[in-house]
């Protein structure tokens, strides 16, 4: 490939990461890890591209050219192993949803990463193991050039295990995204090493990371990462839009759910198991509901839930359901702590034109009443 190909497809990819660096910042989350780590994958990507086409100044005599040769190729080389390791912990984090464990990577993929700096630099050194550049400016591989390559690929290899491996816990969506997101670099790294002269890795990157963005970020967007439900900021646009379509024919009810003695659990059996009692607590919702039916994380300990149930004797027929799933959750296993919900619900009243947010502080207060009934029962007792 010359010098304008190069040039022509990676601005081409250069302005596709914009794209989507752009419409991050403007609806990720700074403190969510996913999220920063997808946006520090965008950025490495935009500067190995912007990297390889100063790599591509071979053959040219002027000096300027010859020092941006030498620029790029040795920040092409050292720069390799930085994007699969931000990938690894991507995914590890996809897998796990657990930032501690997930941190624990960065040790290990920086010593890699240092180890790797350290072998290119005395390469270089030593003779051009890796590649060197001749006296007409001609770039050329080094009998180690697969070397960083490989590494690139092994780590890459690795995150595709670690997919496979937890295929269940993704979800189909989720697991296909990842593992189509490996094949087009994979490809692209088998290509280069293959052909001379052939630059299609990072180009291949750019569209993995459209994949991803749209099979996984964007949905991230509204997901509360530590229960796998819909967030805070997707339950208010969903509920504006079940109050403006609603009509005297055609209503539908929401039930607002407080775990009880939260803070006890958290304070008894620390955060983890706190963060435990959360995601048993969004199974447990779902594994009464319908798939149609919509759950999300109020905030904290809460949780809503919005049905496309017009009428009260089912609605209470519901939260029933919802109480015996519960009651059988208690019975099953010997747990720690017991998992016990305060409810608050209604219809909504098409009559009444009431908001979204009135509507939303109506089962709150319902849901507080209920809470206050269970801990005076549970003071009798």
């Amino acid at each position: 490939m010359g010098l304008e190909s190069i040039i022509i497809l990676n601005t081409f990819a250069i302005s596709i990461i914009l794209i989507l660096r752009r419409h991050a910042l403007k609806f990720f989350d700074k403190s969510s890890l996913p999220d920063r780590l997808y946006l520090m994958i965008l950025h490495v990507t935009a500067l190995l591209l912007v990297v390889d086409i100063l790599s591509r100044f071979d053959g040219h005599m002027a000096a300027a050219y010859r020092v941006i040769n030498h620029i790029g190729n040795f920040a092409i080389f050292l720069l390799s192993p930085v994007l699969p390791s931000l990938w690894l912990v991507y995914v590890h984090f996809q897998v796990s949803h657990d930032e501690k464990r997930t941190r624990r990577l960065y040790g290990p993929l920086l010593i890699v990463n240092f180890a790797h700096a350290v072998i290119l630099v005395i390469s270089q050194l030593g003779g051009g193991w890796y590649y060197r550049i001749d006296g007409d400016n001609i770039y050329h591989r080094g009998p180690l050039f697969p070397v960083p390559a490989l590494v690139t690929i092994l780590l890459m290899v690795t995150a595709f295990v670690i997919t496979i491996v937890n295929r269940r816990s993704l979800g189909k969506k989720r697991f296909f995204s990842l593992v189509f997101a490996a094949i087009p670099p994979s490809v692209g790294i088998l290509l280069q090493i293959a052909f001379y002269g052939v630059s299609v890795m990072l180009s291949s990157v750019v569209l993995s990371l459209l994949v991803v963005f749209l099979n996984i970020q964007d949905n991230s967007m509204y997901t509360d990462y530590l229960t796998g439900v819909n967030n805070r900021k997707k339950l208010d646009a969903y509920l504006k839009e079940k109050v403006s379509s609603c009509s005297e024919a055609k209503s539908f009810s929401a039930i607002l759910i407080d775990i009880n003695d939260f803070k006890q659990i958290n304070d008894t059996y620390g955060h983890v198991m706190g963060d435990s009692a959360l995601a048993t607590a969004a199974k447990l919702l779902k594994s009464c509901l319908r798939s149609c039916d919509f759950v999300a994380r109020y905030g904290g300990d809460e949780f809503c839930v919005i049905l496309d149930i017009a009428n009260m004797s089912d609605l209470e027929a519901l939260v029933c359901r919802i109480h015996h799933c519960l009651d059988s959750y208690n019975r099953s296993n010997n747990h720690l702590f017991e998992l016990k919900f305060s409810m608050g619900y209604a219809v909504y009243d098409f009559r009444s034109q009431m908001s979204a947010e009135a509507f939303l502080k109506q089962i709150d207060g319902l849901m507080y009443e209920d809470k206050q009934a269970c801990k005076c029962k549970s003071d009798t007792i």
